[in-house]
């Protein structure tokens, strides 16, 4: 079952255009679960957000396995910033999930209006790299987890160490190899 291009195309031509209000939805769902580290701000948090869906953009393109190697360094990171958000793994995989649930939700009007096998195949390759984004980003956030333990003995610490200014330039890192995975498809 494959979705041709340009019904790809139109998918993720939605996804771009609904990337802001979905982001808002998405933070305000996580209410003060976004903010509640003080080492990482809402507005980073909203940030990743944005490189998540930009993502999911590419992923259901024609660049849709360049980009796959993209989302899981995003989904790896989103994991390891998690756990710097004091999130328990349960919760990582509860906020990817509501990723999936805004998709469907804003995706239905477009694919209602499509074949039904290209609509299913749509939707099978977003759950499909949702799924896959969601066990990377619980192996981002175990490995954070763990390298905060061996850094400190075993001792749990209260706090993340994580420099914020380091923290923006991973994102920054994964902006411009999304934007390179692009470049390369024009």
């Amino acid at each position: 079952m494959r979705a041709s291009e340009s019904i790809l195309l139109d998918a993720g031509r939605v996804i771009t255009e609904m990337r802001e209000p979905m982001v808002t939805q998405w933070a305000d769902w996580l209410g003060d679960r976004a903010s509640a580290a003080s080492t990482i701000p809402r507005t980073t948090v909203e940030r990743e957000f944005r490189l998540l869906f930009d993502v999911l953009t590419e992923m259901v393109g024609p660049l849709r396995r360049e980009a796959n190697t993209v989302w899981f360094h995003a989904c790896e990171h989103y994991g390891r910033i998690a756990s710097a958000r004091g999130l328990a793994a349960g919760e990582v995989v509860e906020e990817l999930s509501y990723l999936r649930e805004l998709l469907i939700r804003n995706l239905a009007p477009v694919l209602v209006a499509m074949r039904a096998r290209q609509g299913m195949a749509i939707m099978l390759q977003l759950n499909r790299a949702i799924d896959k984004g969601i066990a990377v980003a619980v192996v981002g956030y175990t490995d954070a987890l763990v390298a905060t333990l061996f850094s400190q003995n075993g001792v749990p610490s209260l706090g993340g160490n994580y420099n914020l200014g380091e923290v923006e330039r991973q994102i920054k890192s994964l902006e411009q190899e999304l934007r390179a995975v692009a470049k390369s498809g024009k």
